[in-house]
């Protein structure tokens, strides 16, 4: 036999293994691959079942484009550090001051424009400058000094929020005295009508900041690099990245998109107020990104899959208010889903073959 023959035999032997191997799969192993190349597709099922639920059980009420529109409106701050949240967490950590993060550049804001009399773009980009190096250090401590994350976010946030309370001296700036000022800071609660549907420009700049990170993630090396870190940062090292300067300009991102969402938080309250609940801000993004599909374990998962779960807690909120269900429904409905978003993800990460 021929050398030719012979290789077309054995590439021939082997693409019938592999059909035969394919075929050889039980549904369940094959929904578990599917589930594992297509990881944004768990939270798009759960989206789906809740907005038929809710719709079924209320009706044309919540297919009203009042209602769909609102939710948008308020999950807008907690979808964009959810988007935050979801960059560290790729890289196998995990930023528990991203919420107060936010707030101290929202007082820094304010104050620049209503006590020291600073024009508001000045303003602005002071919060976002504040913001981003509070996720510089973030990232330093984690990447230089090899801190574990948890426990590097954990200081932070108490350092950051004391620095916070502090500097404010906890005054709340009214929305009446910022507006008299400047409406910039306000930029963000801006609205226009889409037939029926009062779209705010703060869910504009959520849903453009996710197409911009499904891009940068899916398309640039900086992104293919955040997926390599966290998958395993030894193996991304011998591959000649950068580790250390991934990790310090991911937590500067997140930091710097902290900001963003500060910006938003001012146009979508009015007022100003560094009492804010921050740990309910840092949970529910750590909750949209988990039921996101987003790994703890680092480098699996997909920005369109967190969006999804985003807008999961938003209809949840909203459909159990619609049925005047009690509020701690809210709380175990979504204690359940990162439980059980944890177990699916468990479950697709033993994908085999």
């Amino acid at each position: 036999m021929s050398q030719p023959q012979e290789f077309e035999k054995v590439l021939s032997g082997s693409a019938s293994s592999v059909a035969h191997f394919e075929e050889g799969r039980s549904p369940l192993q094959r929904l578990q691959h599917f589930l594992h190349s297509n990881p944004a597709m768990v939270p798009l099922i759960v989206l789906v079942v809740l907005v038929v639920f809710f719709g079924i059980a209320k009706g044309e009420k919540f297919f009203s484009a009042y209602t769909l529109t609102l939710i948008m409106q308020q999950v807008a701050v907690v979808g964009i550090l959810a988007a935050a949240q979801t960059l560290v967490v790729l890289t196998a950590g995990i930023d528990l001051a991203i919420g107060v993060i936010m707030v101290f550049a929202f007082v820094i804001m304010g104050n620049a424009v209503l006590h020291y009399g600073m024009p508001a773009p000045i303003a602005i980009v002071m919060g976002f400058a504040m913001a981003g190096f509070w996720g510089w250090v973030n990232g330093f401590l984690v990447s230089k000094l090899k801190l574990p994350p948890f426990i590097v976010t954990l200081g932070t946030w108490n350092v950051v929020m004391a620095i916070c309370l502090i500097y404010s001296a906890n005054e709340t700036l009214r929305e009446a005295d910022l507006t008299a000022i400047t409406g910039w800071l306000h930029f963000y609660g801006l609205n226009f009508k889409v037939g029926k549907a009062v779209v705010t420009l703060g869910v504009v700049a959520m849903i453009l900041l996710y197409v911009a990170l499904w891009y940068m993630l899916n398309n640039t090396a900086f992104g293919r690099h955040i997926y390599a870190v966290g998958d395993d940062m030894d193996a991304a090292e011998l591959s000649g990245i950068r580790t250390s300067r991934v990790l310090i300009g991911t937590y500067a991102l997140a930091g710097l998109i902290a900001g963003l969402a500060a910006w938003v938080s001012i146009g979508r309250n009015g007022s100003i107020s560094p009492s804010t609940v921050v740990t309910d801000y840092n949970l529910q993004a750590i909750t949209a990104t988990v039921i996101g599909g987003i790994s703890l374990f680092g480098g699996r998962g997909s920005i369109l899959g967190v969006l999804f779960g985003t807008l999961i807690v938003g209809v949840m909120s909203m459909g159990l208010n619609m049925m005047n269900a009690d509020p701690q429904w809210k709380v175990l409905l979504t204690g359940v889903l990162i439980i059980g978003a944890v177990a699916v993800d468990q479950w697709i990460r033993k994908v085999s073959g």
